[in-house]
């Protein structure tokens, strides 16, 4: 989703967005400088080789194939001695084939651990020992904007970027999807999905999600990386790691995709079969009310159909389909029901 920038701060951005340019092109400086304090327990080097390949193959007939293809390709970072590895989930979603190339470009077969919707982590584990030490987690919650970070891919030190930190704030999806405190950063980084943004202490920040762009008024669209910030991992990393989800109760979730189009909600698509689907809603709706409460903004509405309740509560919508304005009830579900996340076959 968008983001509109005040006018005021667009002169501040630019000058980080110049800056970040500059150190892109020196990065061996600008790494060593951002891990200084880390110190010899934590070198520029171990830090790189933490950074795996990730490439997974989804069957045709899995529920996300169509949106996100049969053969997906990120990165990885691995967090523990043991080989578990945390990345962007809709890399490994539903996947039954998981493979992970780590340092010296050794290929491993890897098994899928655990995917979180209402974060968008997953986890997967690899089958050997890899040559490299575990990323230690750092402290999302102080990052602010101007801050300088590293993004780090797999591939050594030619996938390494020095970016800012130019917003943090709200980021909505269209697939039912709302982080309140997003990462966002520029200049953007090409490979972002799984991508390691790293901070000056050499700790994990966050992971990358996707390329979106920033709206500065009177100025233009800024393209720009949004990361899902690392403390949303720390209370569902046990329960995620041992059971496969979250121990939290899931949202309602309706099957369809929408966007925000000025000050309306319109519903893109619905997901074949999901409930939004069975209770008749179309490509094209307007979605005016939930209950009584008046939709104007993306945001808003999830946070309106997420507080009445967990997976399986009743959501009355008040829409505009076509010409006519309807009273629809969707019955929800729990997202990970409808997904087929079952065992998963290794490579």
């Amino acid at each position: 989703m968008n983001k509109k920038l005040p006018i005021s701060k667009l002169i501040l951005r630019l000058r980080f967005l110049s800056i970040s340019s500059v150190l892109t092109g020196l990065l061996g400086v600008l790494f060593v400088a951002a891990i200084t304090p880390v110190g010899a327990e934590q070198s520029p080097e171990k830090l790189l080789k933490a950074v795996v390949k990730i490439r997974s193959k989804i069957p045709s007939d899995a529920r996300t194939a169509q949106a996100l293809g049969t053969e997906r390709e990120g990165n990885g970072i691995l967090i523990s001695a043991d080989g578990l590895v945390l990345t962007i989930g809709y890399l490994i979603l539903e996947a039954e084939h998981i493979e992970i190339t780590g340092p010296g470009g050794k290929s491993a077969a890897a098994s899928f651990v655990g995917y979180d919707h209402e974060t968008g982590f997953g986890l997967v584990r690899s089958t050997i020992k890899l040559d490299a030490a575990p990323m230690d987690l750092g402290d999302s919650k102080e990052v602010i904007e101007g801050d300088p970070a590293l993004v780090v891919g797999y591939g050594g030190a030619e996938a390494v970027q020095g970016v800012r930190v130019i917003f943090r704030g709200e980021f909505a999806g269209y697939w039912e999807y709302l982080l309140e405190n997003a990462i966002y950063t520029a200049p953007p980084y090409n490979d972002y999905g799984g991508a390691a943004l790293i901070g000056r202490d050499g700790r994990l920040l966050g992971v990358g999600s996707i390329l979106n762009h920033l709206s500065v008024p009177d100025f233009g669209m800024v393209p720009c990386n949004m990361f899902v910030p690392v403390n949303l991992l720390k209370p569902i990393l046990d329960s995620l790691a041992t059971t496969g989800h979250s121990s939290k109760p899931p949202q309602p979730w309706l099957g369809m995709h929408v966007e925000q189009s000025h000050d309306r909600v319109v519903v893109m698509r619905v997901t074949p079969g999901g409930p939004a689907f069975k209770a008749g809603i179309r490509g094209g709706d307007l979605i005016l009310k939930v209950q009584d409460q008046a939709v104007t903004r993306l945001a808003d509405f999830y946070r309106q159909v997420w507080s009445l309740g967990t997976a399986g509560v009743r959501v009355p919508l008040k829409i505009l389909q076509g010409t006519e304005i309807k009273n629809i009830a969707i019955q929800s579900a729990d997202r990970s029901k409808y997904l087929r996340l079952g065992p998963k076959r290794t490579l």
